[in-house]
């Protein structure tokens, strides 16, 4: 019994890991479409914006100065009390 259900776990955890890195082809063009494909836009991350990661300082600084200003509780207002 125990080996049947390795054997179903390991089966399903192959299939879902091969459709999810499986890759779709890109639709073929068609000379009469006026719609034409976008051009390969570089995805977006924290490196290739320039932003450099910030310290434990930092944010700590963030975070106090959110709570004197009011900004924090602002936030835990508008959020947590759903208004």
């Amino acid at each position: 019994m125990k080996v049947s259900m390795i054997a179903l776990t390991l089966a399903a955890c192959v299939a879902g890991s091969v459709a999810h890195a499986a890759v779709l082809p890109a639709p073929a063009a068609d000379a009469n479409s006026s719609q034409s494909a976008p051009v390969g836009q570089p995805q977006w991350s924290a490196n290739a914006a320039g932003v450099a990661p910030k310290t434990r300082a930092q944010v700590r600084h963030e975070l106090v100065q959110a709570e004197n200003d009011g900004q924090l509780a602002n936030l835990n207002r508008s959020l947590y009390s759903g208004g």
